[in-house]
């Protein structure tokens, strides 16, 4: 199986802008054999909001207009697609005034046929969610033709539940959507401890720069089993990683 991380910083609430420029990033990987791309964090929008009235207007359901733009390059390019978004679940059916929206910050998985096979709400937020997000509360497993797809958002790789998870149901690949703060550690090394007993593959797909004075440490990767690294982008910048596993 062919894997591809594309490291991405988001045009700050801009999420038209970002969404055509990630369908070219997925686009550009599916053209070059990838099965699965795997997108970062809160891809459309960045990551830092302090509120939900705030960030709720750049939210959208699952089947948005990301999912819509996002599902015409994953059938194009005949790939999985893996892309954090900032997801409203708004409660249907009632009465008028018993209406709500909640919001997550999710990953939605499509297939590729352009199908939207599941929508990953986060479970283990970090502090900056907790201004504006409810927390998830189920796992999911993917099936795929080159095995299980467990997607993934940052924080959730702290969590031993998670962990646990991936142990369990033994997936071919962690898709990973990440907004990994810089912390001046070596992140590839943390994130192949918190990985434990399991030995598939990780592809992390990181954010990079400043958004309103917190900093993200790119290094998106994909980790091999056993968290070897098999390929890194920089600090900086939007790039592709890809890597043919059998190769």
């Amino acid at each position: 199986m062919k894997l591809a991380a594309v490291q991405y910083r988001a045009p700050k609430g801009r999420p038209d802008r970002a969404r055509a420029e990630l369908a070219v990033l997925v686009a550009d990987a599916g053209g070059r054999g990838a099965d699965l791309v795997v997108l970062p964090e809160m891809a459309t929008t960045g990551y830092i909001w302090e509120s939900p009235a705030e960030i709720g207007p750049l939210a959208e359901p699952p089947r948005g207009p990301t999912f819509r733009v996002l599902s015409e390059a994953a059938a194009s390019a005949g790939c999985w697609v893996v892309c954090g978004f900032p997801e409203a679940f708004e409660q249907v059916g009632g009465p008028p005034d018993q209406r709500w929206v909640a919001l997550y910050n999710s990953a939605m998985v499509i297939s590729p046929a352009g199908e939207l096979v599941t929508c990953y709400r986060k479970v283990l937020l970090f502090d900056a969610d907790e201004t504006w997000a409810n927390p998830g509360h189920r796992r999911v497993v993917v099936p795929a033709d080159f095995g299980r797809i467990v997607p993934g958002i940052c924080m959730d790789l702290n969590d031993p539940g998670f962990t646990g998870h991936l142990e369990r149901v033994d997936p071919a690949v962690l898709a990973f959507c990440t907004n990994w703060l810089e912390e001046g550690l070596d992140v590839h090394a943390y994130w192949a401890s918190r990985l434990g007993g399991w030995r598939g593959w990780t592809v992390a797909a990181n954010t990079w720069g400043d958004d309103r004075g917190t900093r993200f440490c790119g290094r998106s990767a994909i980790l091999g089993p056993g968290g070897v690294v098999v390929a890194q982008a920089g600090v900086e910048g939007d790039g592709i990683l890809l890597v043919d596993t059998e190769a």
